[in-house]
This record gives C-alpha cells, sequence and structure tokens, in this order.
C-alpha cells in the first residue's frame, strides 16, 4: 500500500520538476552574472540563504537533475571554501540517499524477485564487500553519482553504510569543485573543474583499495610460502590425489584444456561411490525391490510368489555391474584422455612437489604448480567396546564379505538411521535377513521434516525391519558364541543377538598421511578451505567429500569444476563454489529427495515460507502402476511462487526432482512449471499439479467475485 501511494507521488513531482525546474537551471554564465546579488543576499540573510541553499541542492541530487556540479560552485561562491564543503558534502549525501531509498523501495523487490538466482553471487559479494565497492565508484568520477545511487537501491548494500561511505567517498571531488568555486570568476566552463590531471588522480585514489587488497594478500602468500624454495620450473601443472569423483572430474578438465596433469590412486579407480557406495547400493536395492515385488505380486493381478534365489547371484551380480561401470573410470580411458595415472600412494612433501611412493617401492617425486585433494572418505567406526570382539562390516567391506554367503545373514544388525543405514536395512529385509535398525536420534532420516522420518519408518517397518530410534549403543560382547549389541533407551536395556554388524553412522574424510600436518594445512572435520576451495596454500585445493560440506558424488564433481579451474587459472580469475542448489535423495521405498529449505531448517533459520503439498495418491499414473503413496512439498516465499525448497516422496522421487532443481537454479516460479506441458500420464504431473494447488490458494477472492458477477450478467441474469 504505502509503495501504491509512493510510486504515483514521486512520479508527479519527478515530471514536475523535470518539465518546470529544467527550464530554470541557470548557466555558469548566469550564475556568474547574478553572483554579486547572491553573495548580497547570503550576507544579509545568512541562515536562511544556508538552509534554502542545503534544501534545493538535496532536491537536485535525490531527482538526479543535472545542475550538481554549478550548484556545488555555487556553494564554494556563496558560502567559502570551508562552510561550502560542508554545506555541500552532507546535502549531496542526504540527497543521494534519498534517490538511494527511492530505487529500493520501488525496484528493488521486482529486479530480486526476477533475477534473484542470477543476481545471488553479486548479491553475495556486495553484503560482503559493499562499502569497499561503493568506495570505488565514489572516488572515480567518471561513474555519474546518480547512476550509482540507483542501482544501489538495488542491492543488499544497508542503508547506513551508503549514506557514510558516499558521504567520505565523494568528499574529494566535493572539496575540488568547492575550491573552483572560490575562484567563480576565473571558470568559463563546470567541466573545466575535472582536468585530466585531476581525473587520473581521482582514478588512482578509486583503485588504490583493489592494489592495497592486492598487495595485503601477496604478503600474506609470501608469509605463508616463506619457508620453502618455489621450483624455477615444473614437471606438471597439476596433480590430483584420488581417483574417485572429485578427482576424477579435475584431471577430467585439466586434461580437457590441455594442461598436463597426474592423477594419484592408492587404491581402486572411481573411488568409493563406484566400489562400494552409489553404484553397488543401487545394484542391491534394485534386486531387493523386486524380490519385493515378487512377494507381492497379487497387488497387479498377478500370483504372489515368494522369490526363490541365489543370494550369491545377487552379490555376483552387483560385482558384474561394477565392472561394467568401471571402465567409465579407468585407467585406459583417462590415459586415452591425455591424463598420467599412476597407482600409489601421495604424500605433499612441500607446496609445489608431491612424492608417489609405487607398488614397488620405488618413490617419485613430481614438482607441480598446483595440487588438488580429493582423497574422499571412509566410514566412522564409533568405538563400542568389544566392536572389534565381535566383528563388524561398513558399507565399503560388506560387499567382499557377503559376496561369499550363499544365503543372506539371518540377523542382521544395522547402526545408524542415516540415508545408507536405511538403504541397507530396507535391501537386506526384502532379501530375506531378520534386520534390526538401531537409531540413537529420537527419528529416522534426522535432516528431513518429521513426516518424511515417519514415511521412512512405516516404509521399513512394512518391509519387516525392527526399527529401534532412540536407542544408543553401549557396547558389544559374545556370549556362548553368539554376537550380542546392548543398546539402552531411556534408562532400560536391551541385548539384541547377531550374526551381522553392519556400522553405517556416517563416513570421515581421508586427512591422515598425505602430508597435510607437515605443511600446516588446517584441517577439522575437513580440510578448511576458502570460497575458492583453496586451502592457506593458494595452490593447493581440495574437493569432494574431504573438503565437504556435502558427502554426495554430484557435489564432489561439482567441487570439481571450481578446483581445477582455480588451480589452473586462478592467476586470472577464481571462482567461488556454488552451493546454493544442491539436491539429494534417499533410495529407500518410497524415495525420499530433497532440494533448498524444508519446513525445519527454514524455521530454525527464521525463513518465512508458505507451504504447498500435493498428494501422489491423487496422481493417475501412480495409481495405474501401484505406488500411489507420497507426496511432493514446496516451500515458496510468502505471496510469490518463488521456490525455496522442495521435498519428494514417492516412487522416482530423485528424478522428479530434477525439474525443481532446474527451476531453482535459473530463478523459475511455480507459475512458469504450471505453464509447462507434462505428458499423461507420468509420475512428472505432479510437479504441475502442486503449482496448480499454489496457484488456486492464491487466486484473490476480488478478481473471483468480480468474474463471478461478469458471467450472471453474461448470462443474462440481472440482480
Amino acid at each position: 500500500m504505502k509503495r501504491a501511494i509512493a510510486l504515483p507521488l514521486i512520479g508527479i513531482v519527478t515530471v514536475i520538476i523535470y518539465v518546470y525546474g529544467s527550464e530554470r537551471i541557470p548557466s555558469l554564465p548566469e550564475l556568474k552574472a547574478n553572483l554579486a546579488f547572491l553573495t548580497a543576499a547570503v550576507e544579509d540573510r545568512p541562515l536562511t540563504s544556508a538552509l534554502l541553499y542545503f534544501g534545493t541542492y538535496v532536491a537536485i541530487a535525490a531527482f538526479s537533475i543535472p545542475a550538481g556540479a554549478l550548484m556545488t560552485l555555487a556553494g564554494g561562491a556563496l558560502f567559502g571554501f570551508c562552510g561550502g564543503l560542508l554545506i555541500v558534502s552532507f546535502a549531496s549525501s542526504l540527497g543521494a540517499l534519498l534517490a538511494f531509498l527511492v530505487s529500493r523501495l520501488l525496484l528493488h523487490d521486482a529486479v530480486q524477485r526476477r533475477y534473484g538466482s542470477r543476481l545471488a553471487r553479486f548479491n553475495d559479494g556486495l553484503e560482503k564487500d559493499g562499502a569497499f565497492y561503493l568506495f570505488t565508484l565514489r572516488l572515480i568520477p567518471v561513474f555519474p553519482f546518480f547512476v550509482v545511487n540507483l542501482v544501489m537501491g538495488l542491492t543488499p548494500v544497508r542503508a547506513r553504510t551508503f549514506y557514510w561511505v558516499s558521504q567520505l567517498g565523494m568528499l574529494p571531488a566535493t572539496a575540488v569543485y568547492v575550491n573552483a568555486g572560490t575562484q567563480l570568476a576565473q571558470l568559463d566552463d563546470a567541466g573545466d573543474v575535472l582536468s585530466p590531471g585531476i581525473l587520473a588522480s581521482f582514478a588512482l585514489i578509486g583503485i588504490f583499495p583493489w592494489i592495497a587488497r592486492r598487495t595485503l594478500a601477496f604478503w600474506k602468500q609470501r608469509k605463508v610460502y616463506r619457508r620453502w624454495r618455489r621450483p624455477v620450473s615444473f614437471d606438471r601443472n597439476l596433480v590430483v590425489i584420488g581417483a574417485g569423483a572429485a578427482g576424477l572430474v579435475s584431471a577430467y578438465i585439466a586434461a580437457a584444456v590441455k594442461a598436463k596433469v597426474t592423477l594419484v590412486e592408492a587404491h581402486k579407480m572411481g573411488g568409493d561411490c563406484l566400489n562400494y557406495g552409489c553404484v553397488p547400493s543401487k545394484a542391491l536395492i534394485r534386486s531387493a525391490k523386486l524380490a519385493h515385488q515378487m512377494r507381492n505380486a497379487d497387488r497387479y493381478g498377478l500370483l504372489a510368489a515368494e522369490p526363490a534365489f541365489s543370494f550369491r547371484r545377487v552379490m555376483q551380480r552387483i560385482h558384474d555391474v561394477i565392472a561394467e561401470v568401471a571402465p567409465h573410470d579407468s585407467v585406459e580411458r583417462y590415459e586415452g584422455l591425455g591424463v598420467e595415472v599412476l597407482q600409489g600412494h601421495a604424500r605433499i612433501k612441500d607446496p609445489w612437489t608431491v612424492e608417489i611412493t609405487l607398488p614397488d617401492g620405488n618413490i617419485r617425486a613430481l614438482t607441480t604448480r598446483a595440487i588438488i585433494i580429493a582423497t574422499g572418505a571412509s566410514p566412522f567406526v564409533p568405538p563400542l567396546p568389544g566392536i572389534d570382539d565381535v566383528g563388524y562390516l561398513t558399507s565399503d567391506t560388506l560387499w567382499e564379505r557377503f559376496s561369499g554367503l550363499d544365503a543372506p545373514p539371518k540377523r542382521l544388525v544395522i547402526l545408524g538411521g542415516g540415508p545408507i543405514g536405511c538403504e541397507l536395512a530396507q535391501s537386506f529385509a526384502r532379501l530375506g535377513s531378520s534386520v534390526t535398525q538401531i537409531e540413537m536420534a529420537p527419528r529416522l532420516l534426522v535432516r528431513e521434516d518429521s513426516v518424511v522420518s515417519d514415511y521412512a519408518h512405516e516404509a521399513l517397518q512394512a518391509d519387516g525391519v525392527h526399527v529401534l530410534t532412540g536407542h544408543k549403543a553401549l557396547s558389544c560382547d559374545v556370549h556362548g558364541g553368539e554376537k550380542a549389541i546392548i543398546v539402552e533407551k531411556d534408562g532400560v536395556r536391551q541385548r539384541i543377538a547377531f550374526d551381522e554388524l553392519i556400522c553405517a553412522v556416517g563416513r570421515s574424510p581421508r586427512l591422515k598421511g598425505f602430508g597435510l600436518e607437515e605443511l600446516g594445512i588446517p584441517v577439522g572435520r575437513t580440510v578448511e578451505t576458502n570460497a575458492y576451495l583453496e586451502t592457506i596454500y593458494p595452490n593447493i585445493l581440495a574437493a569432494g567429500d574431504v573438503a565437504g560440506p556435502y558427502q554426495f558424488t554430484h557435489t564432489a564433481g561439482h567441487q570439481a569444476w571450481f578446483a581445477a579451474v582455480n588451480a589452473l587459472f586462478g592467476t586470472f580469475r577464481k571462482f567461488k563454489a556454488d552451493y546454493r542448489v544442491i539436491p539429494w535423495t534417499t533410495f529407500i521405498d518410497p524415495e525420499v529427495a530433497r532440494v533448498g529449505l524444508n519446513e525445519q531448517e527454514a524455521r530454525e533459520q527464521g525463513i518465512p515460507f508458505e507451504v504447498t503439498r500435493y498428494g501422489i495418491d491423487d496422481l493417475d499414473r501412480a495409481i495405474a502402476d501401484g505406488t500411489a503413496r507420497g507426496f511432493v512439498k514446496v516451500l515458496t516465499v510468502p505471496g510469490k511462487d518463488t521456490l525455496l525448497g522442495v521435498t519428494i516422496v514417492g516412487e522416482h522421487a530423485g528424478d522428479l526432482l530434477a525439474e525443481f532443481v532446474l527451476a531453482m537454479k535459473h530463478g523459475l516460479g511455480l507459475n512458469k512449471i504450471l505453464s509447462t506441458i507434462h505428458t499423461y500420464p507420468t509420475l512428472a504431473e505432479a510437479n504441475k499439479y502442486v503449482a496448480g494447488e499454489w496457484r488456486r490458494a492464491h487466486v484473490s477472492p476480488r478478481v473471483q467475485s468480480f468474474l463471478e458477477g461478469f458471467h450472471r450478467y453474461m448470462r443474462g441474469e440481472r440482480a
């Protein structure tokens, strides 16, 4: 409402000033001709004259009237250097602030709503360094001040910051003009004030902060590197340590731009995802799902049958899948791309030297301009008393151990209620194991909303998993040849016997043995890096699980692009890693997929939101497929179709999420999704329907009432 009133009012005032005021703006000769009269008026009524001049200057600056230079000269001529500088400095800053506030009031929200996703990194930079950039612009008169005022109003820069930086930044140019005004009789044109020499001086002043920043960065680097001797030349442009997702992508990019790159892997090419994680677990999930469908075939009009299968063959299929995918990440493929691949253990000896211990024991040293640490992560095993005595498996070791079994473990305990634990628990239960899942938190998948946790809990229980949430594992023991784990809840202890124990409580980055300690590279839970993925040594970067904050294959590959480009071309330009839109999926049945915020995160962060939900049980294709369960839940900015986050629970939720990931990445709202044709009948229609639910909830009652009256009139009905 305030904006609706302000817009026409400001518009009217602006038109009046420009139409009637521009014709009355005096020229420099007119000012010189009337100088004696004006000086006498100031001497007669100094305070009134100063206030009138101040108000006029504020209005000129606020409405961007092209008379600022002339008014500043007049200030020096009428009030002297000190008085003129004082008045003009405050009047120009106040006027600039008013122009800034008008721009923010009228245009800021519209611009951010339309281009918010594209401006996100620009906004982040201004929030952090807005004062620095504004000060530079103010010091260089080449940039029209009125343009700076209006543009800054569209950014996140605070009004208070804008004012004091403007006050300080405009002072040098103001002083030059006011001083020139004291010599008004000698001036023939206002433009004469800014000679090339003065402009050059301002430019030097303006770029001084940039030079200072660069110099400071240079000395900081010099301090970090001072105990090391930099090679005169290098064997490689880049050495990548680790051939998982992050390392493979980094090496691929380096080879693609014709850099000389060496990739070092101590174990298996493809890293954890190919050999122990994503690939084998999804192959297991597919076999388990088929067994589940056979067992429940009567839901599809067929005869239900207990699946007969060889567990050994199921595990063999998993290894066959790994072998079939492996060529994508093989030594041969990467050598064909131009990457030198070395099998061995890498250790960083100094910021430019990597020593590789080869399988035969020989050590090879390579000098390199840049290094990327992509050593991944390994399963975390909780230090429970007795756990080594009973023996345990992890998501890394279970595939080899189970490949020799003719039947799945009869009694299986899975420690952990996160995505890995839930996927393994459901799969092995569907293949016939009696599974007990233990989670210390009050619910499964604690990063998700509680309703999602409830869905996961019910789904796992329906498949026979005995889910124990809120239970703390205390110890393990062996009695009479029987292995067991002791858990506690609310002071009550319980002993659970098992044949196999799988630890799935998280993964820890591999940080030891690579020379990080000797170089003094800070590590906490991960390698500490800046926004460019650089360590304290700008030429040593980290990507993937070892760098965090996410432990997904797709984020590792995403980070690898930034790490590789910054490592190879950071001398000219660096790119900050972009984590604004990160999707992930838990591949239980039904799948749980999310991008952006969910309700619990939005509340924790104090972010206002609206929720729109569509039940997949109402979707035609889901009904036909017998998968009519789950939902699509969308969080939006209140009153707008701007996406804050999306959670999908249902069949192929991870695939359905892609449309929302694209929309959030490129600033598309629900109205764009609603106006997009979706094939019927498909599960993807759920995305359109949730957008339709949002649209119906935001139809104006006033518009509906008008339309109802219009159609009544068109039918010929009279009130």
